[in-house]
């Protein structure tokens, strides 16, 4: 998925704040269901983070054009995990790990099999 950098987007330096490199890649992830027709929730149940290990590499500025790339690192009955890593041209600038799980009435709960479907045809980066 493709991100510009606007004004809003940055510091008082003209840099990404950080906490927005989290945002691009939530985005991303919800772009995955919204481009199959579907939502990230079903039944008042949702994903919610539990495990985040970020690294930031290299500063992205405004104007900037980024890419999100998320490849699936591994699926289970109540969460997933996804490495999703940003690119300026073909710099890596954030890269992380994520840890999904899928829950419903505060319980970790089994993942929809629509859902479960959907990331086991997303072995490769999207």
């Amino acid at each position: 998925m493709k991100i510009r950098v606007y004004y809003e987007d940055t510091d008082l330096g003209g840099v990404v704040y950080y906490a927005n490199y989290l945002k691009f890649c939530e985005r991303a992830r919800s772009e995955l269901f919204f481009q199959n027709g579907m939502l990230p929730l079903k039944d008042g149940c949702h994903f919610v983070v539990v495990h985040i290990d970020a690294s930031f590499k290299k500063s992205a500025k405004f104007a900037d054009i980024l890419e999100v790339k998320t490849k699936i690192l591994e699926i289970r009955k109540v969460f997933v995990k996804l490495r999703q890593t940003i690119f300026k041209q073909e710099d890596v600038v954030f890269e992380m790990d994520v840890k999904l799980a899928f829950i419903c009435n505060e319980k970790p709960s089994p993942i929809p099999k629509e859902f479960l479907d959907l990331f086991q045809n997303f072995s490769q980066e999207f």
